[in-house]
């Protein structure tokens, strides 16, 4: 499917003005298939994901986001690597939403100790080895890592609560989704050592 560029004209259509944010999440195409997705930006009438799949112009989709919860909308606009979807909310759920990313907003702006511990961020180079308490080892791809844990992508999914290691740093899988696992890290990374530990 062919990507089509942002249009000014769209952009002066839009009635809310958009918070660039940074969210993790997934979200759900007609077809009840799920996908992980990360926010460009987003408002309480509208936001942008960067996803590995793009749906159909008017799709409808629902998201799940971090701090944000359960949003739902139909595909707007698609850009390369991902697309914009307009909400579909009561006025009660976008004054919700408006306060929750006025709240991100500032968070961001202030680096408030406490955000930054869960801040994920997307790592330089993706390609790792996941290790096995067997030693069998598992090719992986880094979704995001943060400083207590990671979301990787592998066709071979260990059972919850596996110990393994990755990038020299012991680890727990504690969840599964399509495609990938999450682990958390059995201590938390020093700030400065997630491209230390993640550079693989």
């Amino acid at each position: 499917m062919q990507a089509l560029k942002y249009k000014p004209q769209a952009l002066e259509r839009r009635r809310h003005q958009r918070v660039k944010v940074v969210l993790l999440g997934r979200f759900m195409l007609e077809n009840r298939e799920e996908y992980p997705c990360q926010t460009v930006n987003a408002s309480p009438g509208g936001l942008a994901v960067i996803a590995p799949v793009i749906g159909r112009m008017g799709e409808r989709v629902v998201i799940y986001l971090e701090h944000l919860g359960r949003v739902e909308g139909k595909i707007s606009r698609q850009f390369q690597n991902g697309f914009a979807i307009q909400l579909l909310a009561t006025r009660r759920k976008m004054d919700k939403l408006a306060s929750a990313l006025t709240w991100l907003a500032n968070r961001h702006e202030l680096g408030l100790p406490e955000d930054r511990r869960h801040e994920r961020v997307l790592p330089r180079q993706t390609g790792a080895i996941l290790q096995l308490p067997d030693g069998r080892e598992i090719g992986v791809r880094i979704i995001d890592v943060s400083l207590s844990g990671a979301a990787l992508s592998c066709t071979d999914q260990p059972p919850l609560d596996t110990r393994v290691t990755i990038g020299g740093t012991p680890a727990k899988v504690v969840r599964h989704f399509e495609g990938g696992v999450a682990v958390e890290f059995t201590r938390q990374l020093a700030a400065h050592g997630i491209g230390d530990h993640m550079s693989l």
